[in-house]
């Protein structure tokens, strides 16, 4: 992609210009971004989604008892019989990582790859009746909010205070204070920093919209998954050697934590970080990880003088040393590393392109395709 090239996408502005100018600073409201839009899937599709077992989806109804807002939440599956009736107002259906499902979702998705995949996360439909909506709240990431069907009216706003509303099963500011109001129509699109406050409800009959949303890791969650993957290379970077004290002196306190111990495990921690490229890869690892409800179907191996395509669930990083698939790592260099990258950018390599690659690199590929991360195409 030629991130200084103009997209309509982004009402004109090149992801360069929207990047510095926008992502993470201010919203952007883009009429149009795509022309002539529909929506993806049909109403009946989502809610079959809806019903798998390896779908996240939720659904949130308002009630209102007394001149109070009542809010509830359940966690799919659901069977269509357990969603209220369409004629019903005030419900909304959101079904997460649609993308993994659905490959003209998956596509629509790929459009927003100016920004790096290791941030991309999913992309979810929200589908609400009349009035429907999940509340004024606030989300810890950046979020595109591209209309597919109906109509949906937007209250935007910086919020300051970002209280809750006590006792609800979903966040609701408790003071919310809209700035800005908007009607997004099918093709229509807005762009959320995070914690920039919005509540979103259908207007004029039930709604579709599809929200491009992105990775924001707690420092304490990810310091937490990679330590875990240190340890597990302890026993290899660090060895199976016993404590030893030969020059212990006999003791008067023997509560006291033995100072030669405290320095031993020391030392075994400082190992496992002696390898300057161990965060990276285990960063790599991480960030390429598929979600818990991701799996794939045994593939066939890649045969001579055909491309590859990754599959759509499949997640490739890279760094400057090493290849990342799906949790897993590899040290690449050379010419196969390039060929790799290219991979992992475009997501597709030609049958000529791939005819460049070593015999070890085909063979790799070819295990992939066995495992279902890649297909021949």
């Amino acid at each position: 992609m030629d991130v200084k090239q103009p997209l309509p996408l982004l009402g004109g502005l090149s992801p360069e210009t929207f990047m510095r100018r926008h992502w993470h600073k201010k919203p952007l409201l883009v009429r149009q971004a795509i022309p002539g839009f529909q929506a993806l899937l049909s109403r009946s599709e989502l809610v079959a989604l809806a019903a798998q077992e390896d779908v996240e989806s939720r659904l949130v109804t308002l009630q209102r008892l007394r001149g109070k807002e009542h809010w509830s939440l359940q966690r799919g599956p659901f069977a269509r019989r357990a969603l209220p009736t369409f004629k019903t107002p005030e419900w909304t259906l959101l079904v997460q990582g649609v993308d993994l499902h659905h490959e003209a979702v998956h596509a629509l998705m790929n459009r927003f790859r100016f920004i790096p995949d290791a941030r991309l996360d999913d992309l979810m439909i929200s589908y609400a009746t009349e009035g429907g909506g999940v509340g004024p709240h606030y989300d810890n990431y950046d979020v595109f909010l591209l209309q597919a069907h109906g109509k949906r009216r937007w209250r935007i706003g910086r919020q300051e205070d970002l209280s809750l509303q006590p006792g609800m099963p979903v966040k609701i500011l408790a003071n919310f204070r809209p700035e800005e109001e908007f009607v997004l129509e099918p093709g229509d699109m807005l762009y959320l920093p995070p914690h920039y406050a919005h509540d979103g409800v259908a207007e004029d009959g039930e709604c579709m919209t599809y929200s491009i949303g992105f990775r924001s890791p707690k420092a304490c969650e990810l310091a937490q998954e990679l330590l875990q993957r240190l340890a597990e290379d302890a026993v290899e970077a660090v060895g199976e050697d016993f404590y030893r004290d030969p020059r212990q002196a006999a003791v008067a306190g023997p509560a006291a934590l033995p100072v030669e111990l405290q320095r031993f495990a020391q030392r075994a921690v400082q190992q496992v970080l002696k390898d300057p490229l161990a965060l990276a890869r285990a960063l790599g690892e991480a960030m390429s990880e598929p979600k818990p409800q991701v799996w794939f179907e045994p593939g066939q191996r890649l045969r001579a003088r055909r491309g590859v395509v990754l599959d759509r669930r499949t997640r490739m990083l890279y760094d400057a040393d090493h290849i990342y698939i799906n949790g897993e790592s590899y040290r690449a260099a050379g010419r196969d590393a390039t060929l790799m990258r290219q991979l992992a950018d475009e997501r597709s390599l030609s049958a000529g392109t791939l005819a460049r690659a070593s015999a070890a690199a085909r063979e790799l590929l070819g295990d992939w395709c066995e495992d279902g991360w890649a297909h021949e195409h």
